[in-house]
């Protein structure tokens, strides 16, 4: 919206301070700012009302024991994180990127469908609520959407189909046919990867303002041009915007993480999480660094594959890996305290980050 009807003062009526709208690191850190301040004024009376109309979380019974406690806190504070990063990403975005509106329909759409999950099961009294078929459905759709307007609307500056290697200079894997299916894979798998980590306390939200943060970066060296010639990547033109994207998830997480640190006063919920992991994933598409999502979101993956390997074995041999999965609970079960799961698998996180940002100058 700045971008748009403010920016163009500095033309039409000579105002040359407002030149500095057309920066995109300007309208970044103003995004995430703003963010941050969306949640500030709008998180403790929607957790209020959270409360009042006794929107509470409820705890499984097969769970770790330590968490009975937590019953009855609100959730579905995922509303406000979405919102936090709608609101930020229309102020300071640009309207004419489709990039940017891929990456909001995907915030918004999983919301939706997350939203929907934890009404019937927090609302209705449905223990299983979307049922998951239903809700693997609606993250197909997406995923097929996204792949779609990938293909008919291609942007310029990297083979359409193709994404990056690691670590690897100038090599690429060309999907052809096969991308469409991709994309839903990468959506789908980033959205319940989330989901799953979203166990603890500020965990996925932490993890989630580090990947942000980490995509932010790449999106700008990736849309910078002397940036992107010195460190030897493919120039993409479109990424620049999407740092104002990432910056507003940015934001969004670290101000919902103010309220669900240890002990939480909301919980993300579906809402949340799914519309978070949705949101990487897409950036991860949109930049042709999909197969980053293994480094950045490495413990996000490791979530993922432990209740992977745990229904797995059970099945097949009748006996768990772990003392209880998703990883996070098999830790706590092991006696660490959760801040300190939580704090460690941050360390994690920021290390895969720093490793993820490394592979640039190694390209």
């Amino acid at each position: 919206m700045f971008y748009e009807w403010v920016y163009p003062l500095h033309h039409t009526h000579g105002l040359s301070a407002l030149n500095v709208f057309r920066y995109i690191t300007f309208r970044a850190a103003y995004a995430a700012i703003t963010a941050l301040m969306v949640c500030y004024w709008l998180g403790p009376p929607m957790i209020e009302w959270l409360r009042r109309v006794k929107l509470g979380q409820k705890i499984r019974a097969e769970g770790p024991q330590s968490h009975l406690a937590k019953a009855g806190t609100p959730t579905m504070g995922g509303i406000l994180i979405v919102t936090a990063i709608v609101v930020p990403t229309l102020l300071w975005g640009n309207f004419h990127s489709l990039a940017v509106w891929l990456a909001l329909l995907a915030t918004v759409w999983l919301g939706t469908l997350g939203f929907l999950d934890d009404y019937l099961r927090v609302v209705r009294g449905l223990p299983k609520g979307l049922l998951g078929r239903y809700k693997l459905a609606g993250q197909i759709t997406l995923g097929l959407v996204i792949g779609a307007a990938i293909l008919i609307w291609p942007e310029q500056g990297f083979p359409v189909t193709a994404t990056h290697v690691p670590f690897l200079k100038f090599r690429f894997v060309d999907f052809g046919w096969l991308f469409v299916p991709f994309v839903v894979l990468v959506i789908t798998g980033s959205s319940n990867a989330v989901n799953l980590t979203d166990g603890l306390d500020g965990l996925a939200s932490g993890l989630v303002s580090i990947a942000a943060l980490t995509f932010a970066g790449m999106c700008y060296l990736s849309g910078h041009a002397r940036f992107s010639s010195y460190l030897h990547i493919d120039y993409l033109p479109y990424s620049g915007e999407l740092t104002v994207f990432c910056a507003a998830v940015l934001g969004a997480s670290l101000g919902f993480l103010w309220y669900n640190c240890h002990p939480a006063d909301v919980f993300m919920g579906d809402t949340g999480s799914l519309a978070l992991g949705g949101a990487l994933g897409t950036v991860a598409i949109l930049i042709k660094r999909e197969l980053w999502l293994v480094l950045v979101g490495g413990v996000f993956v490791a979530e993922t594959l432990s209740v992977m390997l745990q229904v797995a074995s059970f099945r097949l041999w009748g006996r768990r890996i772990f003392k209880m999965s998703p990883l996070h609970h098999h830790f706590e079960l092991l006696g660490w305290p959760e801040s300190r799961v939580v704090l460690r698998f941050y360390i994690v996180g920021a290390l895969l980050a720093m490793l993820s940002l490394s592979t640039f100058k190694l390209q």
